[in-house]
């Protein structure tokens, strides 16, 4: 992906009118684990996966909560991700300090995606490598957003991102028109059969995904894996996966069936860990 001369700065244009540092850290997003969001009008789910680099060590948080209304999933770099999210909590809690209300989820949205803007067009800074999933409440309803390095934001019904993302999204393009008038139990339904769509085969478990949800009444909260486990077995979503693992059914390449993975998917050689999931 070496572009020459045009490569070497964030603030230096290619003649097609490209910033190819701020195209490599979209790059990084693909490149990290999966995440994936999902709303109705009272409530919004989180979800992603959070596989370890080595049995030896635990798996990082990629499940933040900011404030007991706004959530956020990431994706890339997990460092940026923590030092974005901990941007997040304290805006939450100066505005909530000054005006005694909750912060408005677009509003903060705007203020991540303008704190992003920045490191585009300064020469001593570089982009945020992380993609950020923004689940909040607030008095319009509920909300998804996602915050791009580039600084651009997007309200999403539904939305994956991360590594293997695409087979999610095609899971959620069939399904989000269901989404609106949704129950918290479908949606929590739908984001684990999602994820399970990330990883080619393999049997869903507790251990290697993290599910938050927020809703009217409902308080942020991130799941604990007793919780996720049961909701597995009662929807029998890992348990789909055991026959074609066993057999020769094609259900396996289910995420590689679609036209264009590679281009959101990020490199397919490294199935198991991503390179910038660190």
């Amino acid at each position: 992906m070496f572009r020459n001369q045009y490569d070497t700065d964030v603030t230096t244009w290619s003649p097609a009118g490209r910033l190819f540092q701020v195209e490599y850290a979209m790059e990084a997003v693909k490149q990290g684990s999966a995440a994936i969001g999902l709303r109705s009008k009272t409530h919004v789910v989180l979800a992603c996966v959070n596989k370890s680099n080595s049995e030896l060590s635990s798996h990082q948080k990629k499940i933040f909560k900011a404030d007991d209304h706004i959530g956020v999933a990431i994706a890339g770099l997990t460092a940026d991700g923590r030092v974005l999210s901990r941007y997040m909590r304290s805006e939450c809690i100066n505005y909530s300090y000054s005006y005694e209300s909750p912060l408005p989820v677009g509003r903060l949205v705007v203020q991540l995606a303008d704190k992003a803007q920045v490191c585009t067009q300064r020469s001593w800074k570089r982009p945020y490598g992380v993609g950020l999933l923004v689940a909040g409440l607030d008095e319009s309803g509920a909300h998804l957003y996602y915050n791009c390095p580039s600084g651009n934001y997007f309200e999403y019904q539904a939305f994956a991102i991360g590594s293997r993302s695409q087979a999610a999204k095609t899971y959620l393009e069939r399904k989000f028109e269901s989404f609106s008038s949704s129950s918290r139990e479908n949606l929590l339904k739908d984001a684990l059969f999602a994820i399970r769509e990330t990883l080619q085969g393999e049997r869903l478990t507790s251990s290697i995904c993290t599910v938050a949800v927020l809703g009217v009444g409902e308080a942020f909260q991130i799941l604990d894996q007793k919780t996720v486990q049961a909701l597995i077995d009662a929807f029998e979503i890992a348990g789909e996966e055991a026959p074609a693992a066993e057999g020769d059914a094609p259900a396996p390449d289910l995420g590689a069936a679609e036209p264009g993975p590679a281009a959101d998917q990020g490199p397919p050689a490294q199935p198991d860990i991503a390179p910038m999931d660190i």
